[in-house]
């Protein structure tokens, strides 16, 4: 078992969300585990209908699965025009659509899916943003801290660049004047929901750290 007292656990098997919190979280001389260091523990089912009760979900099942202070995140993309969505359901937002072709992979479907849903919308209707909530829970599950990010966009007519994941590259940052598949990834963390969430999570991090192992509330 790791020592609870220096190691928490986050909620993913994703190595490069591990890397983008292990770097910064070092500094208070913390290590930070993957779900990989605990294979018993099962996936959760995200049946939650806001981005905070999802990341909530997932926080407190590893809290108490492995024994540590947790973090998670659910993360996705409302659409104005859309009333919201595809929001929660981000990843399997394509999922009703059939492939174009063989292999086609989700994210292709999502970003299909999408533009033919703004095929006739004009660029002043497009209006978007990413979200990302992270939720940090300790065993027990009292007085999580949860943290919110935005990044507001519009939505372009045909996919741009070839860096970054899920709906980047139909996502338009009008402070870079690029998509987001065409920023650096120093750039995207700069700019980027999940770079807002992380770095009020790190402010918020010292007090919540402090108070981690005080006793449930009666």
């Amino acid at each position: 078992m790791p020592n609870a007292a220096q190691s928490i656990v986050l909620a993913t098997r994703n190595a490069g969300k591990i890397r983008e919190l292990e770097a910064p979280l070092r500094t208070f001389g913390l290590s930070v585990l993957g779900l990989d260091a605990f294979p018993e523990l099962p996936e959760v089912e995200e049946t939650g209908e806001t981005f905070e009760a999802n990341a909530l979900l997932k926080a407190r099942a590893a809290a108490e699965g492995s024994g540590l202070v947790a973090v998670a995140d659910d993360s996705g993309l409302m659409v104005d025009a859309l009333g919201g969505a595809p929001g929660v359901r981000s990843a399997r937002y394509g999922a009703d659509h059939t492939p174009a072709f063989p292999g086609e992979s989700q994210d292709a479907r999502n970003i299909r899916k999408l533009l033919d849903a703004l095929a006739e919308m004009p660029e002043e209707r497009r209006g978007a943003r990413f979200v990302t909530v992270m939720a940090v829970c300790k065993p027990g599950g009292a007085d999580p801290l949860i943290v919110r990010g935005e990044w507001e966009g519009r939505i372009l007519a045909a996919p741009r660049g070839s860096g970054g994941f899920g709906y980047d590259p139909v996502f338009f940052d009008p402070v870079a004047g690029r998509a987001a598949a065409e920023l650096t990834p120093e750039e995207k963390l700069a700019r980027s929901h999940r770079g807002r969430a992380l770095r009020e999570l790190l402010r918020l991090w010292p007090a919540f750290w402090s108070r981690r192992a005080e006793p449930l509330a009666e």
